[in-house]
């Protein structure tokens, strides 16, 4: 009986029991430095970096954009088994236009004068063969070149493989130009237009900018130090700005990223916002253990010979694909970020007696001492005062 009167007494007392803030002023070096040194890097936090470096005064935007290019240049090509040729941007842009990206041809191999017909296959450990019976017709390897006949034949005067049907003459592709064919496409140039929105804001800018006229344009071309605000770039710029060498690249190719960035401070004067260029590699750079280097890619041009028979000539392409990736983000003064990261960032000051309490009872000599004066358990059975002023 007296076990459960103890216990319902104790729960009595903790269902209504209230705890109401006491202040202690401790005299104390140690936590008294601790106390004003985390109140001010906790103000220096929020005046620092979140209203100074992170702008947490500003409401902010996204970045709209689109882009054209214009490729510009000409050159000559010699070109193995075909001879030299003038090519101009018809010819080494492929596709003629894209969405924020251009491709420029640097090396290829071509195959010339293929029609429809059967042809021994390459040499291969599964195209090698003694007789028909190591050949199956219909039989298409992911690997070959075309359809397998069933038929075994000579490939050369000591090899045999087994006959395709497929485009003929099949292309050879291991004897890659060295130098690239186009290697004068270094010199060529590309006219980057950019224009973005920031629609919050209802702000609308060019990479072209003010200032710029039809005349400057014939004559400029980007340099980070003398014209940083040239639209026009050359290709030999843009691959050294990314750490490359242009001529080792038109080998095998690769791809080269055109960044533009747009972030703005839209609490300065408007023409401060222009755009900022940087470039880099973004595929894997050709090592000895790389074995699929470069960018490239195959693609045909078809005719009619006099005969009337279709014929096609097939190219494999290497070049540099270049892609224009534009970012940024746009801050603007705004009240509410203003309050919400403020009050976000002062709310640590909160923190500030908790760990000074923590230090003041757990490692002070005199802990005890302070425990004992910041934590007082009264009853109201023991107040005699208001007994003896008749309160009771």
């Amino acid at each position: 009986m007296a076990a459960g009167k103890g216990c319902c007494s104790a729960l009595s007392r903790c269902i209504f029991e209230y705890e109401t803030p006491k202040v202690l002023v401790i005299q104390s070096k140690a936590v008294g430095t601790i106390h004003r040194l985390i109140q001010a890097s906790i103000v220096g936090y929020v005046i620092g970096y979140v209203c100074v470096i992170q702008r947490g005064y500003q409401d902010t935007d996204s970045v709209i954009s689109s882009v054209t290019t214009k490729v510009k240049g000409n050159a000559l090509a010699k070109i193995p088994d075909v001879g030299v040729q003038a090519w101009d941007v018809a010819d080494y842009i492929i596709p003629s236009q894209a969405e924020n990206s251009f491709f420029v041809l640097t090396n290829l191999i071509v195959t010339q004068n293929q029609t429809q017909s059967t042809c021994a296959e390459l040499p291969s450990p599964s195209t090698i063969c003694t007789s028909d019976s190591n050949c199956t017709a219909g039989f298409s390897n992911v690997h070959g070149n075309g359809i397998q006949t069933g038929k075994c034949v000579d490939y050369s005067d000591t090899v045999k493989t087994c006959e395709v049907k497929a485009w003929c003459p099949l292309e050879i592709d291991t004897n890659l130009p060295e130098p690239a064919v186009l290697a004068d496409a270094e010199e060529f140039t590309v006219l980057i237009k950019n224009s973005i929105q920031y629609p919050k804001f209802n702000v609308n800018k060019r990479n072209i900018l003010p200032h710029v006229n039809s005349s400057y344009l014939k004559h400029c071309t980007f340099n980070r130090l003398t014209d940083p605000n040239c639209p026009i770039f050359r290709f030999r710029d843009i691959v050294a700005e990314a750490h490359e060498d242009f001529q080792d690249m038109a080998v095998h190719g690769g791809v080269i990223g055109i960044l533009i960035d747009w972030s703005c401070n839209l609490d300065m004067p408007e023409n401060k916002c222009v755009p900022k260029y940087s470039f880099r590699r973004l595929d894997n750079k050709y090592t000895d253990n790389n074995v699929a280097p470069g960018y490239n890619f195959r693609f045909a041009r078809y005719y009619k010979d006099c005969d009337d028979i279709d014929k096609r000539t097939l190219i494999k392409g290497y070049g540099i694909r270049f892609d224009v990736i534009v970012f940024g983000t746009a801050g603007k003064f705004n009240m509410v970020p203003t309050l919400v990261n403020i009050g976000a960032g002062l709310s640590f000051l909160s923190l500030v007696s908790a760990v000074c309490d923590w230090v003041t009872f757990t490692f002070l000599k005199k802990r005890n001492y302070y425990s004992k004066h910041k934590y007082i358990h009264l009853d109201e059975s023991d107040d005699t005062e208001g007994t003896m002023y008749g309160t009771e």
